[in-house]
């Protein structure tokens, strides 16, 4: 169990999980949480990561920390996806080991189970079938972490636990049009459709995949309740247990953000599309007594006002 003075490091404090986690722990109270920027430490140095733990001796390791993108990124660049993904996580968990802390928290990604999955994803699903090919290399990055928590569990009795989100959203995103993943993708393009004569949105593949989504203030008290919960599983999904369509999201944003907003949706079909469905099963969280409180409506009107404040630096 965390308490108010334990030292707590926080790796990838300034993303979108890692900002949430900080946020959260603060408000809880925690007074001793060590962040540092990547600028530096570099992750990927295993010799550096190693003395930064061992000097700082933390309790508690929340890794969100990694290297993420959208499906262009995710398929243009699997060399430096796998590279420094394993390397972070790596450098991280041995290190954590070596130097006897047993309490670590991992955050995996849905994308870690197969492509064409029986619905809703149980934890038992993992490899058991073919990845999607658009993110195969992220996948097997995080799939290695997974296995390097519960191998140690397992031979050295650590307390390694990996959350699997589902797809997150929510303030500190990124809303690149290329490299964003796709739910602050459409933010951003529906957004520009405002100060746009012609008001046609363009969808890459069909529109009809299905995805789950869960606002990151949701998924950082997950993080949180289960570094504080003793459990026998090491893999932990979480998520709303709903999902909609591309083409349903593009509705739910365009009414929350601009509404009465008349537009049009060209389908890009040359574009893939992406795994066709993928909704998390989350019983043993529920099991736990964890659940997702946020209301979708609401944290999309959330997220769309830190876009705003954001607007400026995202001009592509």
């Amino acid at each position: 169990m965390i308490n108010h003075n334990s030292k707590i490091f926080l790796a990838g404090h300034n993303g979108l999980v890692g900002s949430a986690i900080l946020r959260l722990l603060k408000k809880k109270g925690y007074r001793k949480v060590i962040t540092i920027d990547k600028s530096k430490l570099d992750l990927t140095n295993q010799k550096k990561v190693f003395n930064f733990l061992k000097k700082n001796k933390p309790k508690f390791i929340f890794i969100a920390a990694a290297k993420v993108g959208g499906i262009q990124l995710n398929s243009q660049f699997k060399a430096d996806m796998l590279y420094e993904n394993l390397s972070i996580q790596t450098n991280l968990i041995y290190s954590a080991f070596k130097l006897g802390i047993k309490d670590l928290i991992f955050l995996g990604s849905s994308c870690v189970y197969p492509r064409d999955c029986k619905q809703p994803i149980k934890e038992e699903y993992l490899l058991t079938g073919n990845l999607e090919k658009t993110n195969d290399a992220y996948a097997i990055a995080k799939i290695a972490g997974i296995k390097m928590c519960e191998s140690f569990n397992l031979q050295y009795n650590t307390n390694y636990k990996c959350i699997m989100p589902t797809n997150t959203f929510g303030p500190n995103d990124k809303y690149h049009s290329l490299n964003s993943h796709f739910f602050p993708a459409l933010i951003k393009k529906i957004h520009k459709l405002k100060k746009m004569d012609n008001k046609t949105l363009t969808l890459w593949g069909n529109g009809k995949p299905k995805r789950e989504m869960i606002y990151v203030d949701d998924l950082a008290e997950a993080c949180v309740f289960f570094m504080n919960k003793k459990i026998k599983e090491t893999i932990i999904n979480i998520g709303t247990g709903k999902d909609y369509s591309i083409e349903n999201y593009v509705k739910i944003i365009a009414n929350v953000i601009v509404p009465k907003m008349r537009f049009n949706i060209k389908y890009d079909k040359s574009k893939p599309n992406g795994t066709p469905r993928k909704v998390l099963n989350i019983n043993l969280a529920k099991k736990y007594g964890w659940y997702a409180k946020s209301d979708l409506k609401k944290s999309i009107l959330l997220t769309y006002k830190d876009y705003l404040k954001k607007n400026q630096v995202y001009k592509d």
